[in-house]
Parts: structure tokens; C-alpha cells; sequence
């Protein structure tokens, strides 16, 4: 029903408008999803324990679409094991100026150079109270008037008030819509942030998972510093992987704007990641998968290259809810 009926009435709109009215309507009238859409999933033979967090099923929604976490519970509804909401910064702040996100339907992709636009943690933590029983997830960044030389404190900030509200943290410095920030990738800035992190974490009665979300242009030699890195850290994970910068193969009159691309031409590098990154480190941490699943067969891909979830955004946004239930019954008939 969804790519039939209400897809091409949504994708008449702007993106970003449509984006803020069906969060007012699943906020509204989420109730009638359950009148028009397949029941999610229930099987205990879904349920998944890593790195100490018990979900209810390995597919989770991508950080990005919640930013604020305006809508958690009810997203959860649709079916979701696990939702991710951010990124959050210690101040508000508005972003990149629109028009900033973009369809490229002919390539089933989205470009957005969004640019952390969020309401601030303390906003958030307004709402995240109201959780009904959401495994929640935590994406924390710097804002944009940070120096990158100072930019731990902002994570330590988030990652404090945050604390006693969200199930785990993802480190994001692989946003390419922020000025600098892939830097802190490199090798020396981001061991100290994650050492900085992980030591409040540790200062703590009960420690929650620390994950960095890396972006899919790394080089391999790159990759390795990121194993590297994890170990030496000793943070819980890695999710793998953020929007690229690639146009490779693009077709859609979209494919110039600037931004991270994410959707269907990211399904083979992000899974190349995942691959690499289990292999070469001879599967010493748990990956979130995301980047790219369209299908049932693309998360099933994910999970063989050795990621233990997986995460949706605009596979969710292209395809439906209906692609949740998918994945969790090709993940049953594999077992």
C-alpha cells in the first residue's frame, strides 16, 4: 500500500516539508498505521543481545530521521528494534540554509547537506522522558561554530546530559555536511575524543556502549587505523557507514547538489566496510549495518558480511514500513 498509494503522494512534496507533516501525522494519528499497515513482528527468535543491550529485533532506524526525538515511540510502533535519534549538539542551531535535502528517485537516493539542524540535548531530554520502553539510541556531534580543537568538549556535553536517557552513544565525526569535521576521523583527534568519552564512561556505576559511525570514503589504510582505534579505545562498536561523497553512476538531474548521499548507491561500499572492517579485525567488536538496504536481500548481505544489526533510513523512506517486517521474516527463514 505504501509504494503504491502513499509514496507517489508524498514525493509530490519537498522533501523536508513532507518530512516535518508525516511526523505531525504519526505523532496525530498514529493509530491508524495499525488500520493500514501489516502488523509488525513479534518472535523471541528475533531478538538479539550485543554489546550488553537486549533488542528486540536486529533492524533499527538510522540516526537523521528523529533528529530530536520527536517521534521515538511512535516509530517504534511501525516495527523498529531499536531507534536512533540525533544528531544532537549542545546548542540548537538551524543548519545549512534550505533547500538542503534532495530526491534522486531515478537512483531510489537522497543527497541532504542538512547540517546538524537540531533543537539542542536539552530540548531532546525533554522528550526522551516520555519513553515507553524504546531501546534508544544516542548521536552526539559538535556544532558548527566549535573548533575541531575544542570540539571534545561538546561531546562530553552531550554525552553527560544524555547519560541517564539514552541506551547506548554514537560518536558521528563523518557527517560531510559540517566544515571540518571528517577530520576528527584522522587518528590522532579522534583516539582522544573516544579515550575522553570513554573514560566518563567509565567513571560510571553502569557503563553504556560507546559506537563511532565512520564514513564510507575511508581507504583501507584508513579502516585499519579505525580498528586500531576501537581496541585501543575500547569502545563497544563501530556503525558503518555514514553518507558518501561519491557520485559515482549517478543518473538523477539531482546528482550535482552537494551533501552526503545516502539510498541504493551505497549499498555495495557500505557492505564492503562491514566486510573489511569484521574480517581484518577478526570480528573484535559488533557493526551496525546501514547504508543502502532497499531490500530484504540487502540486510541479509550486511548481516552475512559480519554486521550483528542492521539500520534503515532511506530504504524506510523509499520503500515503506512494510520493508521491516521483510527483513525480520528473511532473517527467520535463514535460521
Amino acid at each position: 500500500m505504501y509504494k503504491r498509494i502513499i509514496r507517489p503522494i508524498l514525493f509530490k512534496f519537498d522533501p523536508e516539508e513532507i518530512h516535518y507533516f508525516s511526523f505531525a501525522a504519526l505523532r496525530n494519528f498514529g493509530f491508524l498505521t495499525k488500520l493500514f499497515l501489516p502488523k509488525p513482528m513479534v518472535d523471541k527468535r528475533l531478538e538479539r543481545e550485543v554489546f550488553g543491550l537486549k533488542f528486540k529485533n536486529p533492524v533499527g532506524l538510522a540516526a537523521g530521521f528523529d533528529k530530536d526525538a520527536k517521534c521515538f515511540n511512535e516509530l517504534s510502533e511501525l516495527g523498529f528494534g531499536f531507534i536512533e535519534i540525533g544528531t544532537l549538539t549542545p546548542k540548537p542551531q538551524a543548519g545549512n540554509d534550505k533547500k538542503r535535502l534532495f530526491r534522486l528517485k531515478e537512483d531510489e537516493a537522497i543527497i541532504n547537506r542538512m547540517g546538524f539542524n537540531n533543537g539542542g540535548v536539552d530540548d531532546a531530554i525533554e522528550r526522551l522522558k516520555n519513553n515507553k520502553n524504546v531501546l534508544i539510541g544516542g548521536n552526539i556531534g559538535k556544532n558548527k561554530g566549535t573548533p575541531n580543537e575544542e570540539a571534545v568538549n561538546d561531546y562530553k556535553i552531550c554525552f553527560e546530559k544524555l547519560f541517564p536517557h539514552v541506551d547506548y552513544f554514537v560518536v558521528n565525526v563523518s557527517s560531510p555536511n559540517t566544515p571540518n569535521l571528517r577530520e576528527l576521523q584522522d587518528k590522532k583527534p579522534l583516539t582522544e575524543l573516544l579515550s575522553t568519552l570513554q573514560k566518563l564512561n567509565l567513571k560510571r556505576p553502569k557503563q553504556k556502549p560507546i559506537l563511532l559511525k565512520i564514513a564510507p570514503d575511508l581507504t583501507d589504510e584508513q579502516l585499519l587505523d579505525i580498528i586500531d582505534i576501537v581496541k585501543e579505545t575500547q569502545i563497544a562498536g563501530v556503525i558503518a557507514t555514514n553518507t558518501t561523497l561519491s557520485r559515482e553512476n549517478l543518473v538523477s538531474e539531482n546528482k550535482t547538489e552537494t551533501g552526503g548521499l545516502s539510498g541504493k548507491p551505497l549499498t555495495k561500499r557500505s557492505t564492503e566496510v562491514i566486510r573489511f572492517l569484521s574480517e581484518e579485525s577478526g570480528k573484535a567488536f559488533p557493526i551496525i549495518g546501514v547504508g543502502g538496504i532497499h531490500t530484504a536481500e540487502d540486510a541479509i548481505e550486511k548481516l552475512e558480511a559480519g554486521a550483528s544489526l542492521v539500520q534503515l533510513y532511506t530504504g524506510f523512506i523509499y520503500e515503506g514500513p512494510e520493508l521491516i517486517n521483510e527483513i525480520n521474516q528473511a532473517i527467520l527463514k535463514q535460521l
